[in-house]
């Protein structure tokens, strides 16, 4: 359990393949995922499920992970991306604590690799998009097409102070704006 546990640092924010940690570590499929699950009860770390309604060729499968201590995690892509997973599961379980919905927490990913780090749904319905960026301020992409296939706000999230510019996207318009102005907003 302890080598697995050391390992999952370097998997935080990645689709996580089961099989593969069970050939890593030489344990079976069955321990690997009874593991997590007691590493889940102990809120140690927590996935996320792909969202895959109404995205053609989305990953329906392999499931997120996050840790709870991102410090661990090396890389500071990863480490960001982490921090704001930690940020929204809080939020989204107080949401739900509170009675304000049944909120949860997803990301996509398509086949063909595009990706949108975070999906909030409310009652299985899309609310948000929120991507992750160091300090790159041009929207991505995939949250682009994601935002005009959705129909959804979206915010690209940036680690870097003073950004706040809004760009339009079809209908929608899209957030880019520094990361802890948009996170201390949250419950």
């Amino acid at each position: 359990m302890e080598t697995l546990f050391l390992l999952l640092a370097s998997k935080a924010g990645s689709p996580l393949s089961l099989n593969s940690l069970a050939g890593d570590i030489r344990v079976s499929h069955d321990s690997i995922r009874t593991w997590l699950d007691v590493f889940e009860r102990f809120y140690l770390i927590f996935r996320i499920a792909p969202w895959a309604t109404r995205i053609s060729r989305g990953i329906r499968k392999e499931k997120k992970l996050y840790v709870f201590n991102h410090p661990t995690i090396e890389g500071d892509g990863a480490r960001f991306e982490n921090m704001v997973a930690c940020e929204l599961f809080r939020a989204v379980n107080t949401w739900n604590d509170q009675g304000f919905g049944s909120f949860s927490l997803t990301y996509i990913r398509t086949k063909d690799g595009e990706e949108v780090d975070f999906l909030i749904a409310d009652k299985r319905s899309p609310v948000l998009l929120i991507e992750t960026k160091l300090s790159d301020t041009v929207i991505s992409k995939p949250l682009l097409k994601f935002q005009r296939m959705l129909n959804v706000p979206a915010v690209q999230l940036v680690n870097t102070a003073g950004v706040h510019q809004r760009i339009r996207n079809g209908t929608n318009d899209v957030l880019a704006v520094s990361a802890p102005r948009w996170l201390s907003q949250l419950p």
